[in-house]
């Protein structure tokens, strides 16, 4: 795996790399059978959302799309580059950017549920229907600062 992996930031209102987000997304559903959502909610929601990105040789590897209030709308890795600290590094550079930070994950998405639990993240509620396909969700938040702050250590911010 190259070790030339760039930080980039798209800001709101810009839709850099939005297709190969969009590829990236599509990938992993198809492969995990998570992250399902139309093409038109996906774009408007991208265009909307800083997204903090990791670019390698060009090609999108993992992005986090965040609102302005800290909340996760969408966070992808791509499948070669996980385990490599990329998701825990773009959840740092929220958290670093953030009061708070929140995110919503699929009841059945174990993987997902996995990681945010490691880092930190708490239930919050469950909410029935809350996917466009019927499917439940957490409802997660980031634990206290404290947490954060030693995340970002961890993390080398």
């Amino acid at each position: 795996m190259s070790v030339n992996v760039e930080s980039r930031v798209v800001a709101p209102g810009h839709d850099a790399y939005v297709d190969e987000a969009w590829d990236l997304k599509e990938r992993i559903r198809t492969g995990e059978g998570v992250l399902k959502q139309r093409r038109g909610f996906f774009t408007d929601a991208y265009r909307r959302s800083t997204v903090y990105c990791y670019v390698c040789e060009d090609e999108l590897v993992a992005f986090a799309a965040t609102r302005r209030d800290g909340y996760i709308l969408f966070l992808a890795v791509t499948p070669e580059y996980r385990g490599s600290g990329y998701g825990k590094r773009l959840v740092a550079t929220v958290a670093d950017n953030h009061s708070s930070v929140t995110c919503h994950a699929r009841t059945t998405n174990h993987n997902a549920l996995d990681f945010y639990e490691h880092l930190g993240f708490e239930v919050k509620r469950r909410v029935n229907g809350y996917y466009e396909d019927g499917g439940d969700a957490y409802y997660l938040s980031l634990g206290e600062a404290g947490f954060r702050d030693k995340l970002s250590r961890f993390m080398g911010f």
